[in-house]
């Protein structure tokens, strides 16, 4: 891929989250050049949510690395709420189009980089146990309500180990 091809692909998916954020069913009623189809369009927007979760994820570990299992587990919890919520309109894209067959390879990688991630599952495990037990994770954590504590209490922790 060129540069003129990757700068061409970044500007089509910020015009269909641009688009989104207006009107989350409209924006993928036409699917813009270069992308081919609704398929590929997903599996791009799925890649950038990916880019940004992952990093999130890694450094919210670094912070927790030889800490407690419940630290690792609130580490990815809150990788992945600021996620969603730097990003809402791609978040809402891509769990509106959830059931298409095009995401659900990318999504089974997302829940086992979670489920490990968070100490739920060991990368030994079958692939499907891993993403199922990363699917659940997801669930809980959009059930659960985020408190105030949540956020304020994560850059405390660098300053009180105790929090």
């Amino acid at each position: 891929m060129s540069w003129n091809d990757f700068h061409q692909r970044q500007q089509a998916l910020a015009e269909v989250l641009d688009s989104a954020r207006r009107d989350l069913t409209a924006a993928f009623d036409t699917v813009p050049s270069p992308f081919r189809d609704t398929d590929e369009l997903l599996t791009a927007l799925h890649h950038k949510w990916m880019q940004q979760l992952t990093g999130r994820v890694e450094v919210a570990l670094i912070d927790t690395e030889n800490g407690p299992h419940d630290d690792r587990v609130k580490a990815v919890t809150m990788a992945w709420r600021r996620t969603a919520s730097a990003n809402p309109g791609l978040r809402a894209a891509l769990d509106l189009h959830s059931a298409s067959p095009a995401l659900s390879e990318a999504t089974a990688r997302e829940h086992r980089l979670l489920a490990i991630a968070a100490g739920l599952a060991e990368e030994h495990e079958p692939p499907r146990e891993i993403a199922r037990v990363g699917r659940t994770f997801v669930q809980l954590l959009r059930a659960t309500p985020i408190t105030n504590r949540d956020e304020r209490q994560r850059p405390l922790r660098k300053l009180i180990p105790s929090l």
